[in-house]
């Protein structure tokens, strides 16, 4: 597995873009009730504010924050995923590596792409960066 350089702020305020493997598909729009019922059960298990969520066919956007002391951003995703991804019908294309790992072949990354093509480098997110506070906080 990857050893990112990731900031990592407990308690701190994380933007996410999230892809399906298929950009041409539907699929989040389709299954609007599995994904919801995915963040809900994830949000019981392992607690974060939603500051601002978007939906779109083949992607999303969020702006999530953390509860103070806590920084684990990257497990609440794969719970997400995972739940949603077992709670829709397997309808895409599985290759034989991904059957073999018992992946389903719904979700997508272009970090290692855009890494190859030098638009990132390797170590982007291991900046030592200031805080800073943007947006407005409801409540």
């Amino acid at each position: 597995m990857s050893n990112y350089r990731r900031n990592r702020i407990p308690g701190g305020t994380c933007f996410f873009t999230v892809n399906l493997l298929d950009r041409q598909s539907q699929l989040l729009v389709k299954h609007i009730t599995e994904l919801r019922e995915a963040v809900r059960i994830t949000r019981q298990q392992q607690p974060f504010y939603i500051d601002a969520w978007v939906v779109l066919p083949d992607h999303l956007h969020c702006i999530w924050t953390l509860p103070p002391n806590d920084h684990d951003y990257s497990n609440r995703w794969r719970s997400i995923k995972k739940a949603f991804s077992k709670s829709i019908p397997k309808t895409e294309y599985l290759s034989p590596i991904r059957v073999k790992r018992h992946e389903r072949g719904t979700w997508y990354s272009t970090f290692h792409r855009l890494v190859k093509k030098g638009i990132y480098s390797s170590d982007w997110a291991s900046l030592n960066m200031t805080s800073i506070e943007v947006g407005e906080r409801l409540g």
